[in-house]
């Protein structure tokens, strides 16, 4: 990519690149793999090569779930690592963690800049004092991949609008008319068509705040608005104009091999289709229904946060610190956010894209920045704090199977998705008192 530049010449920028073994370990623990995994591993050798104080050591644990309950356990035998990325599902989880985590702005000290975050990011992984408990690392937000080349190919105009779901729909039509076996797929099905589907039409997926005003939270995400989405995309898997492939990214592997036209992921997509893709796409703004809302509101973040552990030497915790002040700077985000499709966590970084040209050489790589920051959030749209909610989520998975099947209608399933889900929400409130 002509506008980025490496990350051992950032390093060199940032600090003297020098030899010496370094004196303290620091241990990271992340779920990354593939080119995402590259990408880490490029950073931590940046920042090692920088100094000659601290040595990060990062491992792969799994994906998000098994790097969670990987750290879990860790902590319970006392191994657990300096640093360990928790998926933004798992923030109430780790916030209930007593005697875990040592919160970030503590591990910061003196002179942290706070205010140099992105409101929307930051604010998912704040305290309700607007303290930093972790780190914005990775954070996402979902919008629309197109494949030009298979709309023309079925005679749609690859510019028409697809900025409402029900133009989406009229497209859907034409491109089953036309012979399309995969017209639209999905990754991440309840992150996008229920939590970001909520926030971005300003409806409540929870009550109290979407969990943010306490722990006695009740789900809410089976109101009209919900149900008549997930009852549109019932009909069109009914009717093959939505082809469902799993409940994480496997849609991805059919979009990047250019079957599907259409295609709902994650921002971050970028740096695999980027790599792999044989066609012409686009990056879209997320659809939004103008039967429920005049205009969107703002989509949330996907993603995860870097939590720092108890029960570390001070030496270690400046290593920590030291590392999260190098990945947080622009220059560092700046590449991050180039070459995966991440946001720039900071305004800075954001600018400094800018300033490189990357926008204006890749059309469309700013969308999920403007998306995200275009409206002040609302209660209903500045994200999710719900205990147990990686299982909750397994919970709507199922039930939205059921719908994708025909086995269920939407209502009875997010009815029962709700009612199995707030089972949860209350264990976990007593967990937490």
């Amino acid at each position: 990519m002509k506008h980025t530049i490496s990350i051992l010449a950032v390093s060199a920028v940032l600090g003297s690149t020098q030899a010496a073994m370094a004196q303290t370990e620091v241990e990271f623990w992340h779920a990354f793999t593939g080119r995402l995994g590259e990408l880490v591993a490029e950073q931590v050798e940046g920042f090692n090569s920088s100094q000659s104080d601290y040595t990060v050591v990062a491992t792969h644990k799994g994906n998000y779930s098994e790097t969670l309950n990987a750290g879990i356990a860790a902590f319970r035998a006392g191994e657990q690592p300096d640093i360990l990325m928790v998926f933004e599902v798992g923030t109430a989880t780790m916030m209930g963690a007593k005697g875990a985590i040592k919160p970030v702005y503590e591990v910061m000290g003196d002179g942290f800049d706070q205010s140099k975050y992105i409101g929307s990011v930051k604010g998912y992984y704040t305290s309700p004092e607007g303290d930093m408990l972790s780190l914005p690392y990775n954070s996402s937000t979902p919008v629309l991949w197109v494949n030009r080349n298979k709309l023309q190919e079925a005679g749609i105009d690859p510019d028409t609008d697809l900025s409402t779901w029900e133009q989406v729909g009229t497209v859907l039509d034409q491109l089953k008319e036309a012979g399309v076996s995969c017209p639209m797929t999905t990754a991440w099905q309840s992150w996008i068509h229920l939590e970001n589907f909520s926030a971005y039409h300003d409806v409540p997926f929870a009550t109290k705040s979407n969990g943010f005003d306490g722990t006695d939270t009740e789900l809410a995400f089976n109101s009209a608005a919900q149900v008549a989405h997930i009852g549109a995309m019932g009909e069109w898997a009914k009717d093959g104009k939505f082809i469902y492939a799993g409940r994480r990214n496997e849609g991805g592997a059919n979009f990047r091999a250019g079957e599907c036209a259409l295609f709902t992921e994650s921002s971050a997509g970028y740096a695999g289709i980027k790599a792999e893709a044989q066609f012409d796409f686009e990056v879209r703004p997320l659809p939004y229904w103008t039967a429920v809302a005049s205009e969107p509101q703002n989509t949330i973040i996907g993603g995860a946060s870097l939590w720092v552990m108890e029960g570390q030497t001070d030496e270690e915790y400046a290593g920590v610190a030291a590392f999260l002040d190098f990945l947080s700077s622009p220059e560092i985000q700046a590449k991050w956010h180039q070459d995966t499709g991440y946001l720039p966590i900071t305004s800075e970084a954001g600018d400094l894209t800018r300033s490189q040209g990357f926008y204006e050489a890749n059309p469309g790589t700013d969308i999920a920045v403007i998306q995200m920051t275009a409206k002040e959030p609302t209660a209903n749209s500045k994200g999710l704090r719900l205990g147990s909610f990686d299982q909750i989520r397994t919970i709507i998975d199922e039930e939205l199977e059921a719908v994708w099947a025909g086995d269920k209608d939407a209502q009875a399933a997010l009815d029962s998705a709700v009612e199995r889900g707030n089972a949860l929400l209350r264990r976990f409130e007593q967990a937490s008192r």
